[in-house]
């Protein structure tokens, strides 16, 4: 049972000093609205909007077991609030704290479709998948009223350029006119993020997402349209997810999804502050046996950055989730594709419509 001082409706239970602290920063009420996710119960606090005007929108992703090369995220910050985002660590570099700042401080980069238009028609480019968001969740509450990510999307399919979806949020169904375009040339994949079958569980690591029915509900809304759509079970928590691998792998396969993934959750700079307060309100019976196994699964810490180890972990319990999805993999998506993107088509439609040879 959670503790009577838990913050509902937000991940995070209190804010975490920035390691940067020279670059504090000043709240500016001017931005200052609130947006409530789908069913939840919000707290007195507010969520901040904040204009930024960046130079790039395409970043070189450069850890070389993410599996993407480019990303692109119209947002920094996340309302959606979920305790173990590894994108937390990454709102310091913009001044803000790990905690509740990542919740609460969000920057809308208001002129990414203008940055993302001038790159897809740079002589300089070729064509290569640029996901949405390899960061901060490109579907976050804000989208429904700003439509940045449907206005990119746009962009993607004017220029005939293949693109990534990572997401957690239903709203993603809003775009299904756009998706089905862009499916029709192979020029769009999308992973939806689902973490758990349980909907107590989801409330609690995931406090602003789209509830587990919705997002079910996504993946056999897009299958049925033909956009290809994969799931991502990530991260895998023991003791928390990890008992739920096959139900949720052949609950996906039955509504379409052509593959699934995983992440075994590490807890990485501030993140391992944010998860541990968080748990020990949230769970605190188990609090912990959870941080014990996670630990378990990265050498005995909870920060690994290993590369090769820190996404999939070490040991028995880290070797018992492979086995589980590879079981998993064999039982429900056996027959299961999942295309390359195509990257032939955007040289032809550089100037936004085709050439004439």
């Amino acid at each position: 049972m959670e503790r009577s001082d838990y913050i509902r409706g937000r991940g995070a239970q209190h804010q975490v000093k920035n390691r940067f602290d020279s670059l504090g920063y000043e709240l500016r009420d001017d931005f200052l609205n609130y947006c409530a996710a789908e069913g939840e119960e919000a707290t007195s606090s507010k969520t901040s909007f904040i204009d930024t005007f960046p130079k790039t929108i395409v970043n070189n992703v450069t850890s070389p077991d993410v599996g993407l090369e480019f990303s692109l995220n119209p947002y920094q910050g996340c309302e959606h609030g979920c305790v173990y985002c590894y994108a937390r660590n990454s709102h310091e570099y913009w001044g803000y704290g790990a905690g509740l700042d990542f919740e609460q401080k969000i920057l809308v980069k208001r002129n990414a479709v203008e940055l993302l238009e001038q790159k897809l028609r740079s002589k300089s480019w070729k064509a290569v998948p640029i996901v949405l968001s390899g960061n901060t969740d490109c579907y976050q509450p804000v989208e429904r009223k700003l439509e940045i990510t449907r206005k990119l999307l746009q962009v993607f399919l004017k220029y005939k350029h293949p693109v990534g979806i990572i997401t957690k949020n239903a709203l993603i169904q809003r775009d299904v006119d756009i998706l089905q375009e862009l499916a029709k040339d192979n020029l769009v994949r999308v992973n939806l993020s689902i973490t758990s079958l349980d909907e107590r569980t989801r409330q609690l690591l995931e406090p602003r997402t789209a509830s587990i029915k919705k997002r079910l509900e996504t993946v056999e809304l897009l299958s049925s349209k033909n956009i290809p759509v994969s799931v991502m079970m990530a991260p895998i928590i023991p003791s928390i997810n990890s008992h739920e691998i096959l139900p949720l792998v052949k609950e996906i396969s039955e509504r379409g999804s052509i593959g699934v993934g995983y992440t075994v959750v590490r807890l990485n700079g501030a993140i391992g502050e944010v998860f541990s307060q968080w748990i020990r309100k949230a769970m605190p019976g188990k609090a912990e046996k959870v941080l014990n196994q996670i630990a378990e699964c990265h050498n005995g810490s909870l920060n690994d950055s290993r590369f090769g180890a820190r996404m999939k972990g070490e040991g028995n319990i880290a070797d018992q989730v492979a086995q589980q999805f590879a079981i998993a993999r064999k039982l429900y998506l056996k027959d299961k594709e999942r295309p390359s993107l195509n990257c032939d088509l955007h040289e032809q439609y550089k100037d936004g419509q085709m050439k004439l040879f």
